[in-house]
């Protein structure tokens, strides 16, 4: 049985974690985070949500610890709940990493666009009133089939891609709010909220999953861990990636309410790069946004990458769906089948273009939401001394309050049709092509136990 190379280190996991979690959001979607709550609003939304978070984080490092598996949740909630359950949470999760992937790939032809104008050309078609472009098609298609090569050939090429991308946008990011604030203003912050306080506060923490996910990515490389790497830098990893991820967003938000009148750029492509440009009065900080922005889409469609092909391949091997995409490349040592299929959805998927922007936010909110809410009662259910169980029902609770938000009628900034549509299209296909009833969690096991006594 070919094992999956085991070359990663703590700061490997960082910065799939971090990276994973901090795309491009902070620059294509900013209007929409300043719109929901205003800067106050959004710094609020931010800390609160991120804060939240720790204790799901903590859950998580403890069950990568028991459990170093790269199926994740499904491996927590198999252990525990019947097999439909471990089914389901893992095709939500995988929903979680997956659709970040089309994500990206659609905002690198926008990102390109805005440099070179000219790439806004030959519209081939509209979805949603949006244009889809040939040039930006080709540019993320190039980039998807970029990524697909990198994680085919090995997990040290692809880590040593997000490590450098990941460095990287750190330091490009201090060096753009560096300069940018030393020409604003605090006049500029009013409006602080753009609704009531609670309300500004409200619709910002519905969003806080989705641009959060990718700390809980660190478990679907558990198994790729280097045989000298300790277990309890796990949960060092994930939590570090959790605080620097809020962080970033509080600061690059409160940036952009401090170098300028942000309510009088909503509406304005890249509202970020706009505001930095509006208060330095020159292009070249422009550049410097753009290519801390690229360097940030590249990590996180990588880390999302990663985190996707790993729970699909881990989900083959437990039977949960066709077992072939179990299959480990014999000499690079990558789950080959799952890292191929999940470049080819992403292929397809772009052909949507950035209407899908918006509704996908939503989405992966409640998806992950309910991944994390899965794996906190799962934990639960192990029984873990009176402290853990304590921060353990506290993340279930979040979790749980951050998926109601999204569903509950009632609450501001609800499902509309369009992401219902896209979460009963989802569950209805992992009914059609995954297995939820199928167990081979005995068999899995075994191989699992019998590779670590190999290896």
């Amino acid at each position: 049985m070919t094992q999956l190379a085991r070359k990663l280190r703590i700061t490997d996991y960082f910065s799939l974690g971090w990276g994973t979690m901090v795309g491009v959001g902070w620059l294509v979607v900013m209007d929409d985070w300043l719109t929901r709550g205003g800067p106050l609003g959004g710094i609020l939304g931010f800390a609160i949500g991120g804060v939240l978070l720790l204790p799901i984080g903590y859950v998580y490092g403890k069950l990568v610890m028991a459990m170093p598996d790269a199926s994740g949740e499904v491996a927590y909630t198999a252990s525990v709940f019947p097999q439909p359950v471990s089914f389901f949470t893992g095709w939500m999760m995988m929903l979680a990493y997956f659709i970040v992937c089309p994500w990206e790939a659609v905002a690198v032809g926008r990102i390109a666009g805005y440099i070179f104008p000219a790439l806004d050309s030959i519209e081939l078609y509209r979805v949603a009133g949006k244009p889809v472009y040939l040039p930006h098609l080709a540019i993320g298609l190039g980039l998807t089939g970029l990524l697909t090569l990198l994680n085919y050939r090995g997990i040290r090429l692809s880590a040593t891609f997000q490590n450098w991308t990941t460095f990287g946008t750190l330091a490009l990011f201090v060096v753009f709010v560096g300069i940018g604030v030393t020409r604003g203003s605090t006049s500029n912050f009013p409006p602080l909220f753009t609704h009531t306080p609670f309300i500004s506060i409200l619709l910002v923490l519905q969003i806080v999953p989705y641009f959060m996910t990718g700390y809980e990515s660190v478990t679907k490389a558990a198994e790729e861990a280097n045989p000298e790497f300790r277990s309890r830098s796990f949960l060092r990893a994930i939590w570090a990636a959790i605080i620097v991820g809020f962080l970033f967003y509080i600061i690059v938000i409160a940036a952009v309410g401090f170098v300028a009148p942000w309510h009088e750029l909503i509406g304005a492509p890249f509202m970020t790069a706009v505001a930095f440009e509006h208060a330095i009065g020159s292009r070249w900080i422009v550049s410097i946004i753009l290519a801390s922005a690229l360097l940030s889409l590249f990590k996180v469609f990588n880390g999302n990458f990663v985190a996707a092909s790993r729970l699909l391949f881990a989900m083959g091997r437990r039977g949960l769906v066709d077992g072939r995409l179990a299959r480990v490349h014999p000499r690079n040592q990558t789950p080959a089948t799952a890292v191929l299929w999940v470049g080819f959805a992403t292929g397809v998927c772009m052909f949507l273009g950035s209407a899908i922007l918006i509704p996908i936010t939503d989405v992966g909110s409640l998806a992950s939401a309910i991944g994390w809410f899965a794996a906190c009662a799962a934990y639960l259910r192990m029984n873990p001394p009176t402290r853990e169980r304590t921060i353990a029902w506290v993340g279930a609770f979040v979790a749980l309050a951050m998926g109601l938000m999204k569903i509950l009628p009632f609450v501001p900034g609800h499902f509309s049709g369009w992401e219902w549509l896209a979460l009963v299209f989802w569950l209805v296909t992992g009914i059609l092509i995954g297995r939820p009833r199928g167990s081979q969690l005995a068999s899995s096991e075994n191989a699992l136990a019998n590779s670590e006594k190999h290896s």
